[in-house]
């Protein structure tokens, strides 16, 4: 079986978190387009992970991940440096989720069909029902404001990723992401009656 085959035949399948494995050193012989299903197999569920909290919809999460690891196929022969391969993968992820988040407010503008969040599901399963309503509610403040904005804000206070790597991911300035940190926090703060 050719390995976008491969790859398109296991993207289907639901992606289970695995954060353990996405934290060992790769080498440099892994960085190779004949282990690119080993490199799925094992970074899946980080990507997986990244894009449900940026996305907050488990349906777009598949297509999501096969996307991005067919972005690594075409990539991989010019990375260099296998301990910059998570920040990439990372990367590459955060930009597809963000071009969706745009295409999605698109369809929203041009009032086509688009289907429907329960980002109450979003919610560790521990949850109250108020946590679960709250959090879809941030959620909900979330899909009004710019696409990069939202990233921004889920990398760094949801995710919990510094500064740096929410700049890198993003290719903005830290002082952009500071700016848009503040702007998003401000429309939240105001929705949530805190400011």
């Amino acid at each position: 079986m050719p390995m976008s085959d491969a790859l398109h035949k296991r993207a289907r399948l639901r992606v289970v978190r695995s954060p353990d494995a996405a934290g060992l050193p790769l080498t440099a012989a892994e960085l190779d387009a004949a282990h690119v299903d080993a490199l799925y197999l094992r970074f899946a569920p980080y990507v997986a992970s990244i894009a449900i909290r940026l996305l907050g919809r488990d349906g777009e999460v598949d297509d999501l991940v096969q996307d991005v690891f067919m972005e690594v196929l075409r990539g991989l022969p010019r990375l260099r440096e296998p301990a910059a391969f998570k920040g990439w993968l990372a990367q590459i992820t955060v930009r597809m989720a963000t071009r969706r988040l745009r295409q999605r407010k698109l369809r929203r503008a041009l009032h086509l069909p688009d289907d429907p969040a329960d980002y109450e599901t979003l919610a560790a399963p521990g949850a109250s029902a108020d946590q679960r309503a709250l959090l879809a509610h941030v959620y909900r403040v979330l899909d009004g404001l710019p696409a990069r904005t939202r990233v921004i804000w889920i990398l760094r206070h949801v995710l919990d990723e510094p500064l740096h790597a929410v700049a890198e991911w993003t290719a903005c300035s830290q002082s952009t992401v500071q700016r848009r940190l503040l702007d998003a926090q401000a429309v939240i703060d105001a929705e949530l009656g805190h400011g």
